[in-house]
C-alpha cells in the first residue's frame, strides 16, 4: 500500500466526537496496571496519560481529527504493553517534573525514559510510549496512530522526534 502526503481531514460531528471521547474516557478508567515483559514491571494509567492524547503541551490542544483518531484506539493499548517482549526505542532526558513534596507541588528536574513499543494489530499501526520517571512506576504517556509522511522526502515516518509532544 503506498501512502501519499498527509491523511486528510475528515469533518466529524460534534456528537460523534464526543461519543469517541467519552468512549475512551470509559475504556481509560477501567484500565489498571498492565504487566509490560520488556520492562518487566507493570505500566500504570493515570490521568497525565489520559491528558496527554487530548494536549501536545500544557496549553497546546492537539487537533480534533488527532484526539479523534486516538480516542478510537486507546482500547488497543492495553494489548500492545501486553505483548511487548521488545523496544524499538528508548529516549533519555531530564526533565521538570511536578512532584508534591511536603503538601506542596514543586518542580524538579528528573531523570526520564521514554520506551517505544510498535506494533500492526488489524489495521491499526500504532506506537505505545510508556514513560518511566526515575523513582516512580512506568506510566502510558502516549500513543501514536498511523505513520506520517515527510513532505519532501515521501518517506515514512513514526513521530516528530519528540516523544514528550508527540
Amino acid at each position: 500500500m503506498r501512502m501519499d502526503g498527509k491523511p486528510q481531514g475528515v469533518e466529524i460531528s460534534d456528537e460523534r466526537f464526543e461519543k469517541a471521547k467519552v468512549n475512551a474516557e470509559d475504556v481509560y478508567k477501567t484500565l489498571t496496571a498492565i504487566p509490560c515483559p520488556y520492562l518487566k514491571a507493570d505500566v500504570h494509567f493515570n490521568a497525565k496519560g489520559f491528558e496527554h492524547l487530548k494536549f501536545k503541551s500544557r496549553d497546546k490542544a492537539r487537533n480534533r481529527m488527532d484526539q479523534y483518531t486516538r480516542f478510537k484506539l486507546v482500547h488497543i493499548v492495553p494489548e500492545i504493553i501486553r505483548r511487548s517482549h521488545t523496544v524499538q526505542g528508548i529516549w533519555e532526558t531530564n526533565e521538570w517534573e511536578s512532584q508534591k513534596s511536603h503538601g506542596r507541588w514543586e518542580k524538579r528536574q528528573r531523570p526520564v525514559m521514554y520506551y517505544e513499543f510498535v506494533a500492526v494489530i488489524g489495521k491499526a499501526r500504532l506506537k505505545v510510549i510508556v514513560k518511566k520517571v526515575e523513582g516512580l512506576d512506568p506510566h502510558f504517556w502516549s500513543l501514536i496512530p498511523f505513520w506520517r509522511m515527510n513532505e519532501i522526502t515521501r518517506e515514512r515516518k513514526l513521530y516528530d522526534g519528540n516523544p514528550e509532544s508527540d
